[in-house]
């Protein structure tokens, strides 16, 4: 996979300087807009300071749970960090999603990124991309949601996956399914990208 795109914002000078898209500057710039403080923001999100601040650097990546407390706390949807469908996103059908229209959140060149493949409008259910990058993960504490399920198969890589503190270690063509009630982490096992289709219910973005 590439690492965080950039983008070209104008300046005084002849040549312009690429402007820092990743999820962690977009935090940061949202922080700033909110002009809040990191030591305000990790309080309202209850994570330390110290790990926001690597999340802000690209040093590391949120969980579900601390992504949604972070954007909580700045007054932003998380949907606000994928980035858009391209240029016919108003023309976009309400039960179907093209490929090129996929909405994607990069968590990061240490972690992982995740493609939107269901409409906004289904809140019911959601079923995503999972692209885990060597060395990635969700983060060494377990995390849940107060209900639904969860359920994936791995389509290419080595999966590892948490559940309860029972460890397992899926394959391509191997499937899963849980309660989301559950307490789960997830990572990459090996050399290459693990590549997952992940559905849950109800849809958390």
């Amino acid at each position: 996979m590439s690492e965080p795109k950039k983008t070209l914002a104008a300046t005084g000078s002849d040549a312009p300087e690429p402007v820092d898209d990743s999820l962690g500057a977009r935090l940061r710039r949202r922080r700033k807009v909110r002009a809040l403080s990191l030591q305000e923001v990790a309080g309202r999100a209850d994570i330390s300071i110290g790990l926001l601040s690597q999340i802000e650097r690209g040093l590391a990546m949120p969980s579900v749970r601390s992504l949604s407390a972070i954007c909580n706390a700045l007054e932003m949807p998380v949907g606000w960090l994928f980035d858009g469908a391209g240029p016919d996103e108003d023309a976009r059908n309400p039960l179907v999603v093209r490929r090129h229209q996929r909405r994607v959140l990069d968590l990061g060149a240490k972690g992982m990124v995740k493609e939107l493949l269901t409409p906004d409008e289904c809140t019911g259910i959601q079923m995503m991309r999972l692209v885990i990058r060597p060395g990635g993960s969700t983060g060494p504490t377990p995390y849940n949601h107060p209900s639904g399920a969860k359920c994936g198969t791995v389509l290419s890589g080595v999966l590892g996956l948490e559940v309860d503190g029972t460890e397992h270690v899926l394959q391509a063509g191997d499937s899963f399914a849980f309660e989301a009630t559950r307490l789960i982490r997830f990572w990459c096992i090996g050399p290459e990208e693990t590549v997952v289709i992940w559905v849950v219910s109800p849809a958390v973005y």
